[in-house]
């Protein structure tokens, strides 16, 4: 029996190292309702965000090189879908602090 459930992930510190803010499981479909990424260290800086497909390691870039200003907040709003064991990840640029709240819809299959 398929099953949906609204969910939240929550993600404190992100820096310059791949940071995965959002894993899939097996059997799971998650609908990507919004991704807020706030920078909390007073220093503009940029981030990407991509999605590893099956966490095989080929990525798909939502965005690249973004700017992100100081003490500000960046909201992606679009809708996207991940599948099974796909990964969101979030980098910046250089060594930083970001936090990220992913708010999904995970679903059973």
């Amino acid at each position: 029996m398929a099953t949906e459930a609204i969910k939240v992930q929550l993600t404190a510190g992100v820096t310059n190292a791949e940071s995965v803010v959002l894993t899939g499981v097996s059997g799971h479909a998650y609908a990507v309702l919004s991704v807020l990424i706030c920078e909390t260290a007073g220093a503009a800086e940029t981030f990407d965000m991509y999605v590893d497909d099956n966490a095989g390691g080929t990525d798909y870039y939502v965005y690249k090189t973004q700017a992100l200003g100081a003490n500000a907040t960046f909201e992606h709003t679009s809708k996207f879908v991940l599948e099974g064991t796909d990964r969101l990840c979030i980098a910046l640029a250089s060594a930083g602090n970001v936090d990220v709240v992913v708010s999904f819809l995970d679903q059973t299959l």
